[in-house]
């Protein structure tokens, strides 16, 4: 961890709208261009689209190690692609990536940390939206911490946005898949 006194910031990144992982890679770019050590995990996402290849960002992430690292804590893409598994592996998937981001926090190496789609894992029922409260109450003082995700009811998002100290609303307002059209490599993975 670089040398820093100040307390670290809780960044929010949410909505309906694309751009929250890719916004978040470009707070993890300029954060590594100033000597920082930043983390980010995953959390619904499995890493690889399709199958046995691994998405854009996590090859261009491995470009920037070892500053910056990417893990992917899902074993797929929750109801999507034909997801084989049940919301209880899910959710063991979602609680042990928990338990990895409570390790490495507490490591005190790092200056900042994204949880990718935590909000989304609130949502879906992988965690339990106190303890992503509690992950944005009990941080390090001088870690940043950056969430992003969609709530997809807006059942939660103010109680959230509520502990964060800057919440950015992403909202669709036109979007490709809404005419049929599937994702992209290099634009959506």
């Amino acid at each position: 961890m670089s040398e820093r006194r100040i307390a670290g910031q809780t960044l929010v990144f949410y909505g309906d709208g694309k751009g929250k992982t890719s916004a978040a890679f470009g707070v993890a770019l300029r954060a590594v261009g100033r000597g920082w050590k930043v983390l980010m995990l995953q959390y619904t996402k499995m890493g690889e689209w399709p199958k046995g290849e691994p998405m854009g960002e996590i090859h261009g992430a491995k470009r920037l190690a070892p500053d910056f690292e990417v893990i992917s804590t899902g074993i797929g893409f929750v109801n999507l692609f034909g997801d084989p598994y049940t919301i209880e592996e899910h959710r063991e998937a979602a609680q042990q990536g928990l338990q990895l981001y409570k390790e490495r926090a507490a490591s005190g190496v790092y200056d900042l940390i994204i949880l990718d789609e935590a909000i989304g894992a609130v949502s879906q029922g992988q965690w339990d939206l106190e303890q992503l409260l509690r992950v944005m109450r009990e941080k390090p003082r001088e870690l940043n911490l950056l969430i992003t995700g969609h709530d997809d009811e807006k059942k939660f998002i103010d109680q959230v946005i509520a502990v964060a100290d800057l919440a950015t609303e992403m909202k669709k307002i036109k979007h490709p898949f809404d005419e049929g059209h599937q994702a992209r490599k290099g634009l959506d993975y």
